[in-house]
């Protein structure tokens, strides 16, 4: 069993975004770490392709037993799979720890053990507030006050008494040890299973940080993000208008992430494009001629006065 790997749930209708992060992770693992690959059945041939070097591929039917074929929260089965997924690969006996990743990352820097890893045997836990999340008010309105009742039905569930919402919303690293305590001093009393637990609320994430909270199964080594994710359109043209790049993002983070969730149908959003590049996916050929003759309009009268 490996000290320290990394995990992507896929599917085939992520296979875009999966092929430029493994492409991403091979070219920044610095330190051999292993990315296992984990995909339906059907999808094996599909993602064979970016099978290499530290990257093994394995069908998700290795925890078929915890998987569902049913609707779950309102989720529907996929969904809820790769979120079972994440929490039960510890199962397999693997890694001790592992960095679970999306699709729709991309590494910008290498990285290596100790950037998951406060000891060699203790991760950092990613514990964050989410505050700048707070105060935008259209994320506000569309996630904020639902995720944040759902989290706090997790503190209730485990009892976690605390004011304070010390979560994330992924590219965390799992201990298998928290997850086994998890699942010996809170599934397996009341007689749940994982979706029993994501029907109560859908947030894997969110499910181990409390728990960890509660039991301190392990020393928490809490750090911010490892991965910059833009949330929503706004959050990803403020960057784009500032100037920021991707090198500049790099100081702070090992990978960024386009949230796909908003950013599908503008297709994969490369971080290293230019301004012009970047604005261009978010702009219609309507606001492109407005913002042409805005152009236009100001050039003329300054150079009148």
């Amino acid at each position: 069993m490996a000290t320290l790997a990394l995990l992507l749930k896929s599917y085939s209708g992520d296979f875009t975004y999966a092929k430029r992060l493994v492409s991403s992770f091979q070219r920044h693992n610095a330190e051999g770490l292993t990315l296992y690959v984990v995909v339906p059945e059907s999808d094996l041939g599909l993602f064979g392709a970016l099978v290499g070097s530290n990257v093994e591929l394995l069908s998700e039917t290795r925890l078929g037993e915890y998987l569902t074929d049913e609707t779950v929260h309102g989720m529907r089965p996929g969904y809820i799979n790769q979120e079972i997924i994440k929490l039960a690969f510890w199962e397999l006996g693997l890694a001790e720890n592992y960095f679970c990743v999306d699709s729709d990352a991309e590494f910008i820097r290498d990285f290596g053990f100790a950037d998951f890893m406060a000891s060699d045997n203790a991760p950092y836990t990613v514990l964050v507030e989410d505050k700048e999340l707070l105060v935008e008010p259209r994320y506000y309105e569309q996630y904020w006050k639902t995720r944040e009742a759902e989290i706090r039905h997790i503190q209730e569930l485990v009892g976690l008494d605390t004011r304070v919402i010390r979560t994330c919303h992924g590219h965390q690293v799992f201990s298998a040890a928290v997850l086994r305590s998890f699942k010996e001093k809170f599934l397996e009393p009341r007689g749940w299973s994982y979706v029993d637990a994501l029907a109560q609320s859908p947030y894997e994430f969110s499910w181990y940080n409390m728990w960890l909270q509660k039991d301190h199964s392990i020393e928490i080594h809490a750090r911010e993000p490892f991965v910059k994710v833009f949330h929503h359109e706004g959050h990803h043209l403020e960057y784009i208008l500032r100037g920021v790049t991707q090198a500049d993002i790099a100081r702070g983070y090992l990978a960024v992430v386009v949230n796909s969730n908003y950013s599908r149908d503008l297709g994969v959003v490369e971080s290293t494009a230019s301004k012009p590049e970047s604005l261009s996916r978010y702009l219609s050929y309507g606001e492109v001629g407005q913002l042409l003759a805005s152009k236009f309009k100001d050039t003329f009268r300054r150079r009148l006065r």
